[in-house]
């Protein structure tokens, strides 16, 4: 979604009040350790979709009990925007964090060929014309 001076704003402001909601307003044990990590408001205000980060084996708990709130986050977020329209809620795991980690791991198990001089083909070049 493009993005303007305006709708940063708007997004930004959406993320601290929605925040706030999830961390004082409900009180769901399967939304413990759940974080905000973004939110996108359509121009007209009508659809929010936020992202929130967990645990993998965690994804399904986290989405029915973020579900199962919705309606009351909704009405929460209602009277804290004060908004003309109070927005639909979507929520979806941002898997970017687990995405990161599994490179990190994998860029930490590279293989000895790795280390290994190349010539200008990319094939290793052996040990008695490297001197």
């Amino acid at each position: 979604m493009k993005q303007n001076q305006g709708s940063r704003r708007t997004n930004e402001q959406a993320r601290e009040k929605l925040a706030s909601i999830l961390l004082y307003e409900v009180s769901d044990p399967a939304l413990d350790n759940v974080t905000l990590t973004g939110v996108e408001v359509s121009v007209d205000k009508s659809v929010l979709r936020a992202y929130v980060s967990c645990e993998p084996e965690r994804y399904d708990e986290v989405l029915a009990a973020l579900a199962r709130a919705k309606g009351r986050i909704r009405s929460f977020l209602g009277h804290a925007l004060g908004w003309r329209v109070t927005p639909e809620l979507i929520f979806q795991i941002d898997t970017t964090a687990d995405e990161a980690e599994r490179i990190a791991r994998a860029l930490q198990n590279r293989p000895e060929t790795m280390a290994q001089e190349k010539d200008e083909n990319g094939y290793p070049v052996p040990p008695e014309e490297q001197e």
